[in-house]
């Protein structure tokens, strides 16, 4: 199995370019996905809701669409075998499908350490050849994108909880 990330950067968005399909709830152009996608992530009884053919993954996080359709077809997220992480908002919230990471270990390890290993750890899965994410992730695409947006987030959040609080009184430093 190849690198599910031989991108430049496997975390830039794709250019929406004219005439591509839009999603029919939002009206956003997601990312086509591959039939081994589909049928590895939706529940048997909703692949034959979509055509074969361009099939795109709706990435709007208040958006229920999973799948979509050039037809207009669609199936909703619940159609789906496992969480879809980029919709969720409550834990677990899937990060990474190959390796079993979620939002809650990232944001354990940065409170813990002030840092994150799992990026590096997932590139070194997928350097070595274990990642699947054109099957095993909903998008069909490498999660580091949304593994290094999540470990930002952790550190922004735990920046702020060590900030001082406007109109703290200082804190005394003994006797002098």
């Amino acid at each position: 199995m190849g690198s599910c990330c031989d991108a430049p950067s496997c975390d830039t968005p794709k250019p929406k370019a004219e005439g591509q399909s839009h999603c029919p709830e939002c009206s956003a152009v997601g990312r086509v996905v591959g039939d081994e996608t589909v049928k590895a992530i939706l529940k048997p009884e909703f692949a034959p809701s979509l055509r074969p053919v361009e099939r795109r993954f709706c990435r709007t996080r208040s958006c229920d669409v999973l799948y979509y359709d050039t037809d207009g077809g669609f199936v909703a997220k619940d159609g789906a075998t496992v969480r879809i992480g980029l919709k969720e908002s409550v834990d677990p919230i899937p990060l990474c499908y190959c390796f079993r990471f979620d939002r809650a270990d990232v944001r354990r390890e940065v409170s813990e350490t002030g840092e994150c290993t799992m990026p590096m750890r997932i590139t070194a899965e997928v350097r070595a050849g274990r990642c699947a994410c054109e099957v095993k992730n909903p998008s069909g695409a490498c999660c580091l994108g949304e593994v290094n947006k999540a470990v930002k987030d952790a550190k922004e959040a735990l920046g702020k909880k060590r900030e001082p609080q406007p109109g703290a009184a200082p804190l005394a430093h003994g006797r002098g």
